[in-house]
């Protein structure tokens, strides 16, 4: 476990004290016992909490599990940051970018899979999908797609967007998910596929 000192001497004490007491120390007893504040302990479970050695049933409980090195190695896989996709960069795949727009903490049992980015939706083509607008897409990346899937693509070394993928005999078409967009063609040289939609995380602030 990479903890330092101080959340060290606490992960030992709450340890020792569950082992003989049987149930977890109030925060004024690990603060007169470790001769710190408790604003400082608080902050040190908190931070045990991030690090996956110890869990809480809620964000004031009292009741507090030792987890074991496989049990908090599970925890922390449960919990993933995702780089959101901001400018796009002509040529570099989005996923070799340096430069994002912020991230999003999601569920790993929900989005398994390595390098997954997002990308945030712009306008309502893919709303019968389930895809609005301000919406964020989960993506694997990819250079390849079949028929029919969803896919996060450049136009033109440009444009990114999200649309439902058909490969032509001599041309790529885009089809939306919504009765007002018609479908596009292009040549194969402007369409460059980037990665498979594998989820949609619902952005609530429509403003």
């Amino acid at each position: 476990m990479d903890l330092t000192e101080k959340q060290q001497q606490l992960f030992d004490y709450l340890q020792e004290y569950l082992e003989r007491e049987g149930r977890a120390p109030s925060l004024r007893q690990s603060a007169e016992s470790l001769g710190v504040s408790h604003n400082a302990v608080a902050q040190l479970i908190t931070q045990l909490e991030r690090k996956g050695v110890v869990e809480r049933e809620g964000r004031y409980s009292r009741t507090i599990r030792i987890l074991s090195p496989h049990t908090a190695a599970k925890a922390k896989m449960r919990v993933r940051e995702l780089p959101i996709v901001g400018r796009v960069t002509a040529g570099l795949p989005m996923y070799a970018q340096q430069e994002w727009d912020g991230s999003v903490v999601v569920d790993g049992n929900l989005f398994p899979g390595n390098n997954l980015f997002c990308l945030r939706v712009q306008g309502e083509s893919m709303q019968d999908a389930g895809i609005l607008n301000g919406d964020l897409v989960v993506c694997e990346p990819r250079q390849y797609a079949e028929n029919g899937e969803i896919v996060a693509v450049l136009i033109q070394g440009e444009e990114a967007t999200v649309k439902r993928f058909f490969l032509g005999r001599d041309h790529i078409e885009l089809r939306p998910e919504n009765k007002k967009f018609t479908a596009v063609r292009y040549p194969f040289s402007e369409i460059l596929v980037q990665g498979k939609v594998m989820g949609v995380i619902r952005s609530y602030d429509k403003r």
